[in-house]
């Protein structure tokens, strides 16, 4: 396969400033069909990047962190329609943050209880302080720590709408890592390192990284404003308080390429079994029922993200995954699993063409566009490059040569 195409890509991604360091890679049923490492692992160093770079996976930790739920729902140990507070009680103490009467939350009880199902498809009535203005708010007012800050108080943050009634993005899957840990009676990057880590042989994914491994994690970055990369001021926090299933993993590209083939595969990698397929089918299944995605996830903290316009296209949201209902001509089908990371880190599984892919990097704020545009490309070309092997594939068949 010649990749060469690929490769200038992603060099070209670096030597104009889009990206510091890029890993990208991807993969069909059988096998890795590229993977292409290039940059700097800072612009302050000279340490190049490599295909075992570790990256913060930030939010493309909750595909990992979905599938270990989906694993507890196979075995009976939790349900889709069971409520949340069944198995974390604490959760029903959450209230509905309405509004402010001057400085003063006005927080009401929710009509209904948040299930396991709304957890997985972000519908709980949670949200993240970055995208809602109330939270944003909410967290000035009281002191209670964001998210990035790895601290238990988090779990404080009221609700912003009644469960079941409009997705919005936020700690859900963050909830989710604690039910996972009262259900299965294990810490969350135990568990994940026993039922989905060491099965997949993913041996450089973790949640509390080596010494070995951080010094070879890629630095943060964010865009300055007169468009080039510095050294971004957002630390990881180095002891968390607890896990988090919703941005607290760290890997390589090759790891996560893995994962994403064992789902494309039904499932199943290397003999190693972690979801049945019926559970696969049913996470790669639209679960809004006519809730709609917001046609733009406004940004209330420019430093982390931009504003994120949804696609003009047919989309819903299965278990832990945001899906494609249609083809998008040139990339991938309709069915397409997807999700990205804080740190401009994007990934794909088309299960109807076979193949997946992942563009990780490590920059602030997200979504950028500079950024955007070169995975965009790279999807594009891994397509064309399935195409073109087809094509040569036929040509060298058999029967291509009888004609």
């Amino acid at each position: 396969m010649d990749t060469a195409a690929i490769d200038g890509l992603l060099e070209r991604a670096v030597e104009e400033g889009a990206v510091p360091g890029v890993v990208a890679v991807a993969g069909d049923r059988d096998g890795t069909l590229y993977e292409g490492a290039h940059g700097r692992l800072s612009v302050d160093g000279e340490a190049r990047v490599r295909a075992d770079t570790m990256l913060a996976l930030a939010s493309m930790t909750k595909p990992i962190t979905s599938v270990a739920a989906l694993q507890l729902l196979e075995r009976g140990t939790l349900e889709l329609q069971q409520p949340v507070a069944d198995v974390l009680p604490e959760f029903d103490r959450l209230q509905v943050l309405e509004g402010f009467d001057g400085d003063v939350p006005r927080l009401r009880a929710p009509a209904q209880r948040a299930t396991i199902r709304e957890l997985l498809t972000h519908t709980s009535g949670l949200g993240y302080w970055f995208s809602n203005i109330d939270l944003l708010r909410y967290h000035r007012l009281t002191g209670i720590p964001d998210a990035t800050a790895g601290q238990r108080r988090m779990f404080e943050i009221p609700l912003i709408a009644d469960p079941g009634t409009r997705w919005e993005y936020g700690t859900s899957t963050d909830w989710l890592g604690q039910v996972i840990e009262a259900a299965s009676g294990q810490d969350l990057a135990s568990y994940c390192e026993e039922h989905i880590f060491a099965p997949l042989g993913m041996s450089d994914t973790t949640f509390g990284p080596t010494e070995e491994q951080t010094a070879r994690l890629m630095a943060i970055h964010a865009r300055a404003p007169e468009g080039g990369l510095v050294l971004a001021a957002l630390e990881l926090p180095a002891e968390p308080e607890f896990w988090s299933g919703g941005a607290g993993a760290l890997g390589t590209a090759a790891d996560y390429l893995r994962f994403m083939r064992a789902l494309l595969r039904g499932g199943e990698l290397d003999g190693e079994r972690i979801l049945s397929t019926e559970m696969i089918e049913l996470a790669f299944t639209d679960h809004l029922d006519g809730l709609k995605l917001p046609e733009v996830m406004r940004s209330t903290v420019p430093e982390l993200t931009n504003d994120v316009p949804t696609l003009p296209i047919a989309q819903g949201f299965g278990l832990g995954f945001h899906l494609v209902l249609e083809d998008l001509p040139g990339m991938r089908n309709s069915g397409t699993g997807d999700w990205s990371g804080l740190f401009n880190c994007y990934f794909w599984i088309d299960r109807a063409a076979g193949v997946a892919g992942a563009f990780l990097t490590q920059v602030l704020p997200f979504f950028d566009a500079r950024v955007l545009e070169r995975a965009i490309t790279y999807e594009a070309s891994i397509y064309a490059l399935l195409g073109a092997t087809a094509t040569a594939r036929r040509a060298d068949s058999p029967v291509a040569s009888r004609r």
